[in-house]
């Protein structure tokens, strides 16, 4: 394929972000309570309960060019440790509807892996600005057919930055994966994340994941470019953040998806 290298997207990307805070000059001091809570859900670390479902759909994927859809169930849940640190555990339960990849093979639906993450942060930001968490990462094998899943335990690293400059939330979450039994994999997951808040609940966003799998003889890659708009709403009470983006994966495994979109209803417990 000729593609630009994973790096030089990297580089690209991270320019744009440095750009994007540099023209920030806007003043928020009298900010709407919408655009307020909609900067907290876009925290990954922050001090607030919330349950994502967000439904990922990938074009043209696999040998035969099908449609993949993949739902993430995924709460998230702070833990007061004591007056200078909070644990954040986050736990995504996906149900995966993988097409068939040869004549006559049916699509497979069902539960994938659970992936079990859990951030030890401090409550205050460090140099002013900087939030920032990091803890292990886990592979769960919950995967109800071996098509949908990896079927083997997996441990790692993981780690979490970011900065909020008047309406801009920026930054990036890192981590890797290896097995600790069975079916060998490394798997290595950086996802940034660029919103522009407009106000009353209404936001730009760029959160595509990238992902690379060591073990892969060739094509490791999957490097999406993208992005869409979001909203804070409240229905009877309770706080709901709606958001939808699309993808084009500039870089890609062999049998990966061309684009993909996603939608997430995040329904809100603030504290």
């Amino acid at each position: 394929m000729n593609h630009a290298t994973p790096s030089l997207w990297i580089i690209r990307i991270l320019s744009s972000i440095s750009i994007l805070l540099s023209l920030n000059g806007t003043s928020f001091a009298e900010e709407d309570s919408e655009t307020a809570l909609a900067k907290k859900t876009q925290n990954p670390i922050a001090n607030l309960i919330s349950l994502p479902f967000q439904n990922n759909t990938s074009y043209n994927a696999g040998p035969r060019e099908r449609t993949q859809n993949v739902m993430n169930i995924q709460p998230v849940i702070p833990l007061n440790i004591n007056e200078n640190w909070n644990l954040i555990t986050r736990t995504i339960f996906p149900i995966v509807s993988e097409p068939s990849t040869v004549p006559g093979e049916n699509r497979q639906t069902g539960v994938g892996d659970t992936t079990f993450t859990s951030f030890l942060s401090p409550k205050e930001p460090a140099f002013g600005s900087l939030i920032w968490g990091a803890g292990p990462i886990f592979n769960i094998p919950t995967a109800s057919d071996d098509r949908l899943g990896a079927d083997a335990w997996g441990m790692g690293l993981s780690a979490v930055a970011l900065t909020i400059q008047g309406p801009i939330v920026a930054g990036a979450i890192i981590s890797n994966t290896w097995s600790l039994e069975g079916e060998d994999f490394s798997r290595f997951l950086l996802q940034y994340f660029v919103n522009y808040n407009l106000g009353d609940g209404w936001y730009l966003v760029s959160s595509p994941i990238m992902t690379a799998d060591w073990e892969a003889d060739h094509d490791a890659w999957t490097v999406p470019v993208g992005g869409g708009v979001g909203k804070v709403e409240s229905f009877g009470g309770m706080p709901i953040n709606f958001s939808v983006q699309a993808f084009y994966n500039a870089e890609k495994t062999q049998y990966g998806g061309d684009w993909s979109t996603r939608l997430q209803v995040q329904l809100l417990f603030p504290r």
